[in-house]
């Protein structure tokens, strides 16, 4: 039986050059909390606030100036399978087809593709709208068919960390929706690790146990929140729209001392 898995940042802090001289740019500033299996963690926050920084920490893409980042106690010194994450914009092969994008991991690992891993992949494509396009490239799908291609080719792998920036942004409401619940149930099935960047506050709210709310410049956590709302959850109840509008007051909207008289 395998360990649970449990993602730890303590006292991270990261700076970037702004020039060629001693300028920087502090993107965060004391960042800590600790992330464990059958946790999903929304993160919200005005841009500049970092939340796309502490995505790529944690994918091993860029590393911090100060602080540890650990996956079950082991520093994370780089990119790895077992911590998947889906960016903003689709990054797929462009020489490769869509079935050959959604195969890529297995097949560099010399994984199996049984009857099992080949019956997920045909479900996935259709969750995706992508069966009938399998044989084109990317340049031949739409941008929104592209990053659903880039989301299902994470989701296939199972990783222990599943890490999505931003990645629903592009697709229509319906189909937003219908991948909000995919994720759900690929997080529920695995039981493991679950980080989203979103915009979306509803979007934050429907899928997180937990609300991650961030204020910017440094970028640093304003409050963690925990989502004990029962799954599914209605997006009309008054629970729902109560700790909306508690995450808005967060994030100083909604509120009239903010709004200028004319």
């Amino acid at each position: 039986m395998n360990s649970p898995n449990k993602l730890e940042l303590s006292h991270v802090y990261k700076s970037f050059a702004r020039t060629e001289g001693e300028d920087v740019t502090q993107a965060l500033d004391d960042i800590n909390f600790t992330v464990n299996d059958g946790e999903f963690l929304s993160i919200v926050g005005p841009s500049g606030c970092g939340k796309s920084t502490i995505m790529r920490l944690i994918a091993g893409l860029i590393f911090p100036t100060a602080g540890t980042i650990t996956l079950n106690g082991e520093i994370i010194k780089g990119t790895d399978t077992g911590r998947g994450m889906v960016f903003q914009k689709p990054t797929l092969f462009p020489w490769l087809t869509v079935e050959q994008n959604l195969h890529f991991t297995a097949k560099m690992q010399g994984l199996k593709r049984d009857s099992s891993y080949m019956a997920e992949a045909e479900r996935l494509l259709e969750l995706a709208g992508l069966s009938d396009f399998r044989n084109d490239f990317p340049h031949q799908l739409s941008g929104g068919m592209a990053q659903r291609l880039a989301l299902i080719r994470t989701m296939i792998n199972h990783p222990k960390v599943f890490l999505l920036d931003e990645p629903l942004g592009a697709l229509d409401a319906f189909t937003r929706m219908n991948m909000q619940d995919e994720i759900l149930r690929l997080w529920q099935r695995s039981n493991h690790i679950v980080l989203m960047v979103t915009h979306d506050i509803d979007e934050a709210i429907y899928l997180g146990t937990r609300i991650l709310v961030m204020a910017p410049r440094p970028g640093r956590i304003r409050e963690d929140i925990r989502n004990d709302l029962a799954y599914p959850r209605i997006r009309t109840s008054d629970e729902f729209l109560g700790l909306r509008k508690k995450v808005l007051e967060l994030l100083n909207f909604g509120q009239s001392k903010n709004i200028k008289e004319v």
